[in-house]
C-alpha cells in the first residue's frame, strides 16, 4: 500500500549523530511514515548506520538535490518531506503535514528554530521564518514537504550544487503559495558554531545575492564548503 508520507534524508559523512537523528523518527515510522536515507558517498560508516535505522538506505550521486530526487523516486508516497540530517521534526509532524496538504495546500514548510541559547541565533531563525512568509521561499532547513504528484509534475529539485531550496520554491510557487506551519523544526547550530555566527550570516547573504545575480551554484557550493561532484 502506498504510504501517506515519505521522509527523505540526504546525508554525507553524518555518522557521528545520524543514529540519534533517525531514531527520533521511530514514532512516525510506527504510524506508517516511510524513511528513506540517501547517501552521497560518505567515507565514514554513515550508510551502515542509515541501513540499520531506515526503511531504505542507498547511495546516489553526491549533491543534496540529486540525492533528494533519488529518494523521492524510490518512495512514491502521497506526500514527500525532505529533512536535513541535522534537523529534527516536531511532535506529530506527520499529522501536521497531512492536515496542511488537505484541500488546496500542495506544498509547504515548518518554521525553524536553531538549537542554541544565543539570542543572535534565535533572531536568525525568526528572520528566516519572517522572510519565508514574505517571499514564499522555503529554506531547506525548514523541512519542505510537497504532494508527490506536484513534485513529479515539476521534475523534482533542479539538479544544482547549492540553492536547490530557493530554485524549487520558485517553481512550486507557480502552483500556489506554501503552507507555512508555525510549529518548529529544530536545526543544529553547528554551522554557526563552527564558522562563527556573524561570518556565517554574512556568507549566506553574499551567496544568496550572488545566486540571484546568476553566479554558478557549483562555485557558490565550493565557497560554502560543499564538495560538488
Amino acid at each position: 500500500m502506498r504510504p501517506a508520507l515519505c521522509i527523505i534524508v540526504p546525508v554525507l559523512n553524518e555518522a557521528a549523530s545520524l543514529a540519534s537523528r533517525l531514531g527520533s523518527l521511530t514514532r512516525l515510522r510506527e504510524r506508517g511514515a516511510r524513511l528513506v536515507v540517501v547517501d552521497g558517498g560518505s567515507d565514514d560508516n554513515t550508510l551502515a548506520i542509515a541501513q540499520a535505522h531506515a526503511d531504505l538506505a542507498f547511495v546516489a550521486p553526491r549533491g543534496r538535490a540529486a540525492q533528494m530526487n533519488a529518494g523521492a523516486a524510490a518512495c512514491p508516497a502521497d506526500v514527500l518531506l525532505f529533512l536535513h540530517a541535522d534537523t529534527e521534526l516536531p511532535e506529530g509532524a506527520d499529522m501536521l503535514v497531512h492536515n496542511a496538504t488537505l484541500g488546496r495546500g500542495q506544498w509547504g514548510r515548518f518554521d525553524v528554530c536553531i538549537d542554541s541559547a544565543r539570542p543572535l541565533l534565535w533572531l536568525v531563525g525568526h528572520l528566516i521564518n519572517r522572510r519565508s512568509r514574505w517571499t514564499g521561499i522555503a529554506a531547506g532547513d525548514q523541512a519542505i514537504f510537497v504532494r508527490h504528484e506536484l513534485f513529479c509534475s515539476v521534475g523534482g529539485f533542479p539538479d544544482i550544487a547549492l540553492m536547490e531550496d530557493i530554485a524549487m520554491s520558485n517553481v512550486l510557487r507557480r502552483h500556489g503559495p506554501p503552507v507555512c506551519l508555525r510549529e518548529c523544526v529544530t536545526t543544529s547550530a553547528r554551522r554557526w558554531e563552527r564558522n562563527g555566527a556573524w561570518r556565517t550570516i554574512l556568507l549566506m547573504w553574499r551567496l544568496r545575492a550572488a545566486y540571484f545575480l546568476g553566479v554558478d551554484p557549483a562555485l557558490l557550493a565550493r565557497q560554502y564548503g560543499y564538495r560538488p561532484r
